[in-house]
């Protein structure tokens, strides 16, 4: 069965309005045939055996900026026949746009087309509270390339979401605007929660297989989500989720490096974004006192992580030339290893971490930043092994879509929406 939640009700109340849906017409070219699969491989570490999907501070508190989880709706678009629609999904981030293009593949899907380029759109936003011109002109740009796609690819039934970045600043709506009068893309700023649903449906088949609750968390540019869960037959139960409004680029903004550059300095920066992200944690420590206590007892808690802190130090452990989503994505990685990556990264100058493979000049900043916020997390959820993903929101939103179209009953009332913290 595939694994999927349904819209929930707020989805199924606003279908009329059509948010987060691309309107993309028909297109006449003839469809390259890069369709792919990227089955889960042993590589040198321990796997996980479930199939990838494709190459390539608050409580629950709303966040400034218009804040919908409205869905999306059926195009006027031609359905393919034989079976053959494709469906899209955008995540526009903080730092990263990113497109999905897919068809089921039975209880998977097969993707045929993706894209994915660092806009930058938080930069800033944490000095100045709005999106900059320069961002904002990067990610149209961006946009209009998914645009094309969308387009070329014939699809009718498509949803496109924005997270952190749009949800704090203060012309967060007036750019959902412009981008849909440019490039026809109708973003739909989600809720945190949403944002820690899709990325649970999107990834938690990585998660190893075991028992009592364990944790998934996605670590963005502006925020960062932690969700508790119980795993199921078919989808995981979401017992608890916490958002906090710290992501690799909000807090390498928070705390820039002052003064010179020595490695003592380079140590005290990171000390205090590590303590800046223990203190957004602090309640939902608090409350995770009762379950962790319960599953150390009973053996290593589950950890599963995605997000681009969490596939590069993955890529550093098995000392990539350069980054293989077929060796990193269902990777198992000792927390050990994970944290020894993480002391020698934050303790780095920027010129030796760029000319680490797989960071480069562009995550040589950001890099650090995940880092405090990976250790952050080991120490709430003391797990001896993680998992790595390199999956996440677009592949929730695409399995959320195709549940909608080719679920069964059975699939729909073994999926409960997320619920908000106690």
């Amino acid at each position: 069965m595939a694994d999927n939640f349904p819209p929930t009700s707020q989805e199924r109340h606003r279908q009329r309005s059509g948010a987060g849906t691309t309107n993309a017409s028909a297109g006449s070219k003839e469809e390259r045939r890069t369709a792919s699969t990227c089955p889960t491989r042993a590589f040198g570490e321990q796997r996980t055996n479930a199939p990838a999907a494709h190459p390539e501070q608050t409580r629950g508190q709303e966040l400034k900026g218009k804040s919908t989880d409205a869905p999306f709706r059926r195009l006027p678009a031609q359905r393919p026949a034989g079976g053959r629609q494709a469906y899209a999904a955008i995540d526009l981030g903080t730092n990263n746009c990113r497109l999905l293009i897919a068809r089921p593949s039975g209880e998977h899907f097969v993707v045929i087309d993706a894209f994915s380029r660092i806009v930058r759109l938080g930069e800033g936003l944490s000095h100045t509270g709005r999106l900059s011109p320069e961002a904002m002109d990067r990610t149209v740009s961006a946009l209009q390339v998914c645009a094309d796609k969308l387009r070329r690819r014939n699809i009718n039934l498509a949803r496109s979401v924005a997270t952190e970045a749009c949800r704090r600043a203060a012309n967060g709506a007036e750019f959902i605007d412009r981008v849909r009068n440019e490039t026809d893309i109708a973003l739909d700023i989600i809720s945190s929660q949403e944002e820690a649903r899709l990325a649970v449906l999107g990834c938690h088949v990585l998660l190893e297989r075991g028992e009592g609750p364990a944790m998934i968390f996605d670590i963005g540019g502006g925020s960062t989500e932690l969700v508790l869960i119980e795993t199921g037959p078919v989808v995981p139960r979401i017992l608890d989720w916490q958002s906090v409004p710290w992501g690799v680029v909000s807090l390498n903004e928070t705390f820039p490096m002052k003064g010179g550059d020595s490695a003592g300095e380079r140590r005290a920066r990171y000390t205090r974004m590590r303590a800046a992200v223990h203190r957004s944690f602090a309640g939902f420590s608090e409350r995770l006192a009762p379950v962790r206590s319960m599953v150390v007892t009973g053996g290593s808690p589950r950890l599963l992580g995605t997000s681009g802190t969490v596939t590069t130090l993955a890529s550093l452990h098995l000392q990539l030339p350069q980054y293989n989503r077929r060796a990193v994505d269902g990777l198992i990685v000792p927390a050990a290893a994970m944290r020894a990556i993480a002391t020698m990264l934050s303790s780095s100058s920027p010129q030796e971490r760029e000319r680490l493979p797989c960071i480069g000049r562009d995550r040589s900043e950001l890099v650090v930043a995940g880092c405090a916020i990976l250790e952050t997390i080991l120490d709430l959820w003391p797990a001896e092994r993680l998992g790595v993903a390199d999956r996440g929101i677009r592949e929730g939103i695409l399995r959320g879509l195709m549940a909608g179209v080719h679920g069964t009953a059975e699939d729909t009332a073994a999926m409960q929406p997320v619920p908000r913290p106690l």
